[in-house]
């Protein structure tokens, strides 16, 4: 396949330290150039990862007749203003989460050229493990699945950081909250029918900083999460089903130079502890992501996918202020 030609908008440390550096393990992959407003930090970023180009302008990098396709790491209210531009310079666009800050800013981005293909970065859905254990799922290794519990947590207390600004899309619930939710909808292959939840905010910063929910599938189905933005660096997701367990060790910062690992437990039987090849999932996504724009394959999850999570999302937050279930909208 003829490599992909990518720019980067921003240097935001998700890019720098992650996503970038799997990129460019690629041979289907090239990134041609990165944007920052600071041309120094532009400048700094591109010869740390031996980037080409460095602009000092986000149009400058839209601008740029070589590139095809951006990927959006910058602050969540800027995730559908930007896609936007991009899409409107003929660019696919693969963006970070959330997508945006609501559903109904999400669904400025299915006004886009339908030759356009905008993605959200929800890297885990391409991660060999994800995969694995849906397929053990599907064969029914564990019988029907009952509940998805996770619990992630990182300790951030710094002021000017974006996580910790309510304005720009701050918070628990939005930076990770999204996780459970896309991989409970992955899981269950299905959609909450309703959710609430109870949110702890910070009294100076107002993110909320820790937040617990649950949705409710129907037929029994059930998710069940704690996400803090203020808590001790842990992950850890359980899949309960009628007749056994599968527990994932690292769910979603899966380490990209160690096997991911997971363990099943079906009653009766000796637990099995899964180790999956070494994969960067950053790397896969990106892949995956240029060969739908080859037409090698179709995109697996476009903005109405995007949408639908940034609804459950929504609902949570009714929830917050309702102190009720609350349905998610279509």
């Amino acid at each position: 396949m003829k490599p992909v030609r990518w720019g980067i908008l921003s240097t935001a440390n998700i890019g720098v330290e992650k996503v970038i550096p799997g990129m460019l393990k690629s041979k289907q992959i090239e990134i041609v150039a990165i944007a920052s407003r600071n041309k120094k930090r532009g400048d700094a970023a591109a010869k740390k990862l031996g980037i080409p180009k460095a602009y000092g302008s986000y149009e400058e990098l839209l601008s740029d007749p070589t590139i095809e396709a951006i990927y959006n790491p910058l602050p969540n209210h800027l995730h559908v203003p930007l896609t936007l531009l991009a899409a409107k310079a003929g660019k696919h666009v693969l963006c970070e989460k959330p997508i945006a800050l609501t559903a109904k800013e999400a669904k400025k981005l299915l006004k886009v050229p339908s030759n356009v293909i905008i993605q959200e970065a929800f890297m885990v859905r391409h991660n060999p493990q994800w995969i694995d254990i849906r397929r053990r799922i599907d064969k029914g290794e564990i019988g029907r699945v009952l509940s998805v519990h996770m619990m992630f947590s990182y300790h951030l207390v710094d002021p000017d950081n974006v996580r910790n600004l309510p304005d720009i899309g701050g918070g628990g619930l939005l930076d990770i909250g999204c996780y459970p939710i896309t991989l409970s909808r992955y899981v269950f292959g299905a959609e909450p029918k309703r959710v609430t939840g109870t949110f702890d905010r910070d009294p100076v910063f107002k993110t909320d900083r820790l937040m617990s929910g649950l949705a409710d599938f129907g037929d029994g189905r059930h998710l069940s999460f704690v996400v803090s933005t203020q808590g001790a660096s842990f992950q850890r997701t359980v899949i309960l089903g009628e007749f056994g367990t599968i527990e994932v060790d690292i769910p979603v910062n899966a380490p990209p130079d160690q096997p991911n690992v997971y363990t099943i437990k079906v009653t009766g039987k000796k637990p099995k502890r899964i180790e999956m090849p070494v994969t960067d999932q950053y790397q896969l996504q990106a892949e995956d992501f240029g060969r739908a724009i080859r037409k090698k394959t179709s995109a697996p999850y476009g903005v109405a996918d995007a949408v639908q999570n940034m609804a459950i999302l929504d609902a949570f937050f009714r929830a917050e202020s309702s102190g009720k279930w609350e349905k998610v909208k279509k």
